[in-house]
C-alpha cells in the first residue's frame, strides 16, 4: 500500500525556484510538501553550485556607479539580443515583467532576506555589434549562489515554526493525478527504499529544472540549422532530463515551447573530480587568450572573444572540424583573467573573504592556475611553444598541432606590437581595449601585450569543449506561472516555475540571454505562482 502525504501545495524540485515557492507558500499559511529527487546535501540544485550573477535593472548599485539604466532600455536590449518573436505572447510578457520588476521582486527582496552584493556591477554580453547589454547590469552575490541557497533554506526552516512543511529527498515524481478536471496530486518513487508514495494536493508546482542535463534530450531538440559537436560536456545535472515535461505534455496537453533554445557555453573543461559521468566545468575564458582550432590556428576571420555574445561563440565552436578548441595564453594572462564559473572555484567570494579576494584581484589568482595545472588534464603548461605543441598532441592522441604552426600563430599576433600601440590592427585587441574602459573589467583584463612578452611565461594551452548548461525553453506559462494548454487555458491546479518554464512563458529569453537572467527568473516565477495560489488562481 502506498504511503499518502497530503498538503495544500506540492512542489516538485528542490532547486532555487522550488525553495522560493515553498518559502513564500509557507509564509502565506499554506501547508507544503517539497519533493526533491537529489540528496539532502545537494538541496538547491544547480544554484547550489552557481556563481551567483544576476541581471538586474535600476538598482542602487547601478545608481551609485552612475549607470543610467531603466526598464525601457533593458527591454529594448532584451528584445534585440534575444531576437524574440513579436507574436510570441507569453515570453514577451515575461521579458517585460522581468525588466520592470527585477529591482523590487529580486534585489529588494533578497536584501530583506540578508543577501548582499559585491559593490561593482559588471558588464557582460555586450553583443558583438553593441546589440546586447548597452549598460552594465550584472550583479554578483557576495557569497555566490551557495550563500543564496543557504539563506533561503534557513528562512524556509525558520518559517516552518507551525510544522506545515514536509521536506522529502530522493523522491522522483513519475506522474501527476487529476480529479474532477483538475490536478489533485502526484505519484513518486522513494529512490532510497523503492517504495511508491502518493501526494494529495489541489495545487502542484513543477520546479524540476530544464532538459539540458540529458544529452539525449539536448540533441533531440537541437535546431537542425545549427552545428552540433559530436562531444559535449555536461554542466547541468543528469536529473534535468525533461521526463516530467513530456509526461505533462502528453497526458495533460501542456505545451513545451522553444525546447531547442539553450544557454550552453563554449569553453568547458573536464571536472577533475566529476560528480557524474561527463561532468564539466564552465570557464570564464580569458579575453586576452587566442582561441585556436584543433590545428593550433587562430579561429577567424572574426576572433572569438568572451563577454560579447555567448550564443555566437557556441555556434562558432560547434562549427569546428573537431569537437574541441584551444586557448593559447601565458601565465601573466591566466593569473589576471582565468576563472571558473561557479561557487566551487571562487572560494574567496563564496566564503566571503574580502581581504583575500582583493589580494587575488590585484595580484592575480596564481593558486587557481597552479591547482588547474596539477589537477586538470585539459590545462597544459610549458616553457616553450614547441614543448606546448607536444603536450597538446599527447592529450588528444593526435599530431594535429605542428610546432611551427603554433609558433606562427603567436608570431602573427605579436606582430601587432612591433611598432607600439599606434600600429595595433587586430579586432581582439580593439575589443579588449573597449572592455578595459569599464573599471571592473580593467581589473580583470590585462593590458594588451605580446603573447611572447619576456617574463610573462610559461605558456598555457587549455583544451575547451562545448558544455551544456541551461534550457531557455520549457512548459508554457502565463504571468501567474500557470501551465497553459494549446488553447491558452490554464491547466487547473498546475503551475511551473524557474528553468522548467523557460524562466517564464516557456522561453522568456528568446535565443540569447543577457546573462544573469536565470536566478532572478527562478525567483520571479516562483513568487508569481504563490501570489496566484494564495489568491485562489
Amino acid at each position: 500500500m502506498s504511503k499518502v502525504i497530503a498538503s495544500d501545495v506540492l512542489v516538485i524540485g528542490g532547486g532555487l525556484a522550488g525553495i522560493v515557492t515553498a518559502l513564500e507558500a509557507i509564509r502565506a499559511g499554506k501547508s507544503v510538501t517539497l519533493a526533491d529527487r537529489d540528496t539532502a546535501e545537494r538541496m538547491g540544485g544547480l544554484a547550489l553550485w552557481a556563481f551567483g550573477g544576476m541581471m538586474l535593472v535600476g538598482t542602487p548599485l547601478q545608481q551609485r556607479m552612475k549607470i543610467p539604466d531603466s526598464p525601457e532600455a533593458a527591454f529594448k536590449d532584451w528584445l534585440s539580443f534575444g531576437e524574440l518573436d513579436p507574436h510570441d505572447e507569453w515570453p514577451l510578457q515575461w521579458a517585460r515583467y522581468y525588466v520592470e520588476h527585477s529591482r523590487t521582486e529580486v534585489y529588494d527582496w533578497l536584501r530583506q532576506e540578508g543577501i548582499k552584493f559585491l559593490p561593482a556591477v559588471n558588464w557582460v554580453e555586450r553583443g558583438r555589434h553593441g546589440d546586447g547589454n548597452r549598460l552594465p547590469r550584472y550583479h554578483v552575490i557576495w557569497g555566490t549562489a551557495r550563500e543564496l541557497i543557504r539563506c533561503l533554506l534557513a528562512a524556509l526552516h525558520n518559517a516552518n515554526h507551525t510544522g506545515k512543511l514536509t521536506l522529502l529527498h530522493q523522491h522522483r515524481v513519475t506522474e501527476l493525478e487529476r480529479s474532477a478536471g483538475r490536478i489533485s496530486g502526484a505519484v513518486a518513487i522513494d529512490e532510497a527504499s523503492g517504495a511508491e508514495v502518493q501526494f494529495k494536493a489541489p495545487v502542484v508546482v513543477i520546479a524540476t529544472g530544464g532538459i539540458n542535463g540529458s544529452h539525449q534530450e539536448c540533441r533531440a531538440n537541437w535546431p537542425a540549422e545549427r552545428p552540433q559537436p559530436s562531444i559535449m560536456l555536461n554542466g547541468a545535472h543528469p536529473y534535468s532530463d525533461g521526463r516530467l515535461h513530456h509526461w505533462v505534455a502528453d497526458s495533460l496537453g501542456a505545451q513545451i515551447t522553444h525546447a531547442g533554445e539553450m544557454w550552453n557555453y563554449a569553453a568547458g573543461i573536464s571536472h577533475p573530480y566529476p560528480h557524474f559521468p561527463g561532468h564539466g566545468l564552465s570557464t570564464i575564458p580569458c579575453k586576452s587568450a587566442l582561441w585556436l582550432n584543433h590545428r593550433g590556428e587562430r579561429i577567424g576571420p572574426e576572433p572569438l572573444v568572451t563577454g560579447f555574445d555567448t550564443h555566437w561563440l557556441c555556434q562558432r565552436v560547434a562549427q569546428q572540424e573537431k569537437p574541441w578548441t584551444w586557448h593559447l595564453l601565458n601565465w601573466r594572462i591566466a593569473a589576471r583573467e582565468f576563472a571558473i564559473s561557479g561557487a566551487e572555484h571562487n572560494a574567496r567570494i563564496r566564503d566571503k573573504q574580502f581581504p583575500l579576494f582583493l589580494k587575488e584581484l590585484l595580484l592575480g589568482n596564481h593558486a587557481l592556475i597552479r591547482q588547474m595545472q596539477h589537477e586538470n588534464p585539459d590545462f597544459l603548461v610549458a616553457d616553450t611553444l614547441g614543448e606546448l605543441a607536444g603536450k597538446m598532441n599527447a592529450l588528444t592522441c593526435a599530431h594535429d598541432v605542428e610546432p611551427s604552426v603554433l609558433q606562427a600563430t603567436a608570431d602573427a599576433f605579436d606582430a601587432n606590437f612591433s611598432y607600439g600601440t599606434r600600429m595595433h590592427n587586430d579586432s581582439q585587441i580593439r575589443m579588449i581595449q573597449h572592455a578595459r574602459e569599464w573599471g571592473p573589467d580593467r581589473l580583470r583584463t590585462c593590458k594588451p601585450a605580446p603573447l611572447q612578452k619576456p617574463g610573462a611565461g610559461p605558456y598555457i594551452a587549455i583544451r575547451m569543449r562545448l558544455i551544456t548548461r541551461k534550457s531557455l525553453g520549457g512548459l508554457q506559462t502565463d504571468l501567474q506561472s500557470r501551465v497553459l494548454d494549446p488553447r491558452g487555458t490554464p491547466v487547473e491546479g498546475l503551475y511551473c516555475v524557474g528553468e522548467a518554464a523557460g524562466f517564464g512563458g516557456g522561453g522568456a529569453n528568446g535565443k540569447r540571454s543577457l546573462e544573469g537572467t536565470f536566478l532572478p527568473g527562478c525567483i520571479m516565477t516562483a513568487r508569481a505562482a504563490v501570489r496566484s495560489i494564495v489568491a485562489g488562481g
